[in-house]
């Protein structure tokens, strides 16, 4: 049938169903097995199972219409790129949520607090130490992101690689940095508001981090496979946009909690 529009009808897909229904799976096994249900972590495995299986298949659905189908034209890009922006934007008002109960309990310490921030009691992290040391690692990440973005536009393929591996590679070493940060530190979730604040702050920073190593990684196979070009790159696009976002929350996560808290 001859195409006469360079809008892109995607065709039936089980995916978005499979993706909804373990998304609601995993929900209530995790209530299930916080609430002690015995078969609570069996069914929470099962849900990360079948929901980790429909990213992959729904992605290698993407990458076909967009590499050997043709489907993603200039209009439907452009389409994408609204689409990851609209993401970023709601990934930002997630944080600020972060940031909003953290600057409350600072600003104004309760008096149970003991009116001082941090509270009294806290062994609270050296920003010198791991926390300085990863904010390198990222800011040279965002550099080597950046080098290889330009040089996939400059169509030098072993450049954007070795910039690539980089990137990966120190994202790879700032979640071990993390890790380590968090199994010698002295204070718990459960240490009141100021560890409830931190971790989940930066805890879901490590998690976001984790997300788009996976979208570089996936990005750099691709590279490897020749499905990316100087002209037809926007996957790489949109995990240099997200990885950019992850940068600017970790600064804004090191100067405020990290440094200032301290």
């Amino acid at each position: 049938m001859t195409k006469f529009y360079s809008y892109h009808l995607v065709e039936n897909s089980p995916w978005p169903l499979f993706g909804s229904l373990s998304c609601f799976v995993l929900t209530i096994s995790g209530v299930l097995f916080m609430k002690g249900f015995q078969y609570g972590l069996i069914l929470l495995y099962i849900s990360l199972v079948l929901l980790v299986l429909t990213f992959f298949f729904w992605f290698r659905d993407i990458i076909r219409e967009a590499t050997f189908q043709g489907h993603h034209t200039h209009k439907v890009r452009k389409g994408l790129q609204l689409g990851m922006i609209l993401f970023i934007v709601s990934e930002i008002c997630f944080f600020v949520a972060f940031f909003w109960a953290y600057f409350h309990s600072s600003l104004t310490p309760a008096v149970e607090l003991g009116a001082i921030w941090p509270p009294k009691g806290i062994a609270i992290l050296n920003p010198w130490n791991v926390p300085l040391l990863n904010t390198v690692l990222l800011l040279s990440s965002g550099a080597t992101v950046t080098w290889a973005h330009f040089a996939i536009i400059a169509n030098n393929r072993r450049e954007a690689i070795l910039a690539l591996c980089l990137t990966i590679l120190f994202a790879i070493i700032f979640t071990a940095l993390q890790g380590y940060e968090y199994y010698e530190a002295a204070f718990t979730i459960a240490d009141g508001v100021y560890g409830s604040t931190f971790f989940m702050a930066t805890g879901f920073h490590g998690f976001h981090v984790i997300i788009g190593t996976i979208f570089l990684t996936v990005s750099l196979i691709r590279l490897i496979k020749y499905h990316l070009t100087n002209l037809h790159h926007f996957g790489f696009e949109a995990a240099a946009w997200y990885w950019h976002f992850v940068d600017v929350v970790w600064l804004i996560l090191f100067v405020s909690i990290y440094w200032w808290g301290s």
